[in-house]
């Protein structure tokens, strides 16, 4: 604990959200401690996205086109996160990867046990990205969580061995046709049957379902997946 308290009077934590420095014990600052609260209450039932239209079960998106996964989870909102996933993936805050798989754990960690999950799987990136980047944002949330729930973590189940565009400002057909042969299998005995896949973001499911069609066709019985954020289904 001496060590620990030493390290980080040298090196000082910084909220997660904001990027303010914080006491050595905590992972936020007091004010996001207090304001920062997961996805709650009514979610669609297949993705996860909080839903503005209480009576239904799925969301608008959900409701209209099929997924391979069969279940979603996430923690927190979009709008919420949007600045300190951004300094996470882009400005070398890999630390808050530590927050973010605490807060998932706390938020979905005994569902996520119940479910009986061989493997924790998290999204890869290519490998031109990871030159520039120096990590893969999905597999040190997916390490983190692992060390929390004891499920082992599988980085390099799937490749990405296609580089892709963002798909952030692309219309569903485009993103469907960008991930188009984006991902392989990269093991030829996939003898695992219940998956969870980990990102940092949620849209629309073009990239969960573009592996989960290759995870089923695998063997895969079930899929689920773990996002840090996701947007608010209507």
């Amino acid at each position: 604990m001496k060590i620990r308290r030493l390290t980080r009077a040298l090196y000082p934590g910084r909220c997660a959200i904001c990027d303010e420095v914080i006491a050595y014990d905590r992972m936020l600052c007091p004010t996001h401690e207090k304001t920062l609260r997961p996805v709650i209450g009514d979610t669609c039932r297949k993705c996860g996205k909080p839903l503005r239209d209480t009576d239904r079960l799925c969301c608008y998106d959900c409701n209209r086109k099929i997924h391979y996964f069969d279940r979603g989870f996430a923690v927190f909102r979009y709008e919420d996160v949007r600045e300190s996933l951004y300094r996470f993936k882009y400005s070398g805050r890999a630390e808050y990867a530590g927050f973010y798989a605490y807060a998932a754990d706390k938020v979905y960690g005994s569902i996520i046990r119940d479910l009986d999950i061989d493997a924790i799987v998290p999204v890869p990136i290519h490998k031109k990205r990871m030159a520039v980047r120096g990590y893969n944002q999905a597999e040190l949330i997916a390490r983190e969580l692992s060390g929390l729930t004891g499920i082992p973590e599988y980085n390099g189940l799937i490749r990405r061995c296609r580089a892709t565009i963002p798909l952030k400002n692309l219309s569903e057909a485009e993103r469907k046709n960008n991930l188009k042969k984006a991902f392989i299998i990269a093991s030829n005995d996939v003898k695992l049957k219940k998956i969870l896949l980990v990102d940092d973001i949620y849209t629309t499911g073009s990239t969960m379902d573009a592996i989960s069609v290759l995870l089923r066709g695998a063997g895969v019985c079930e899929i689920y997946f773990l996002a840090v954020a996701i947007g608010a289904g209507l």
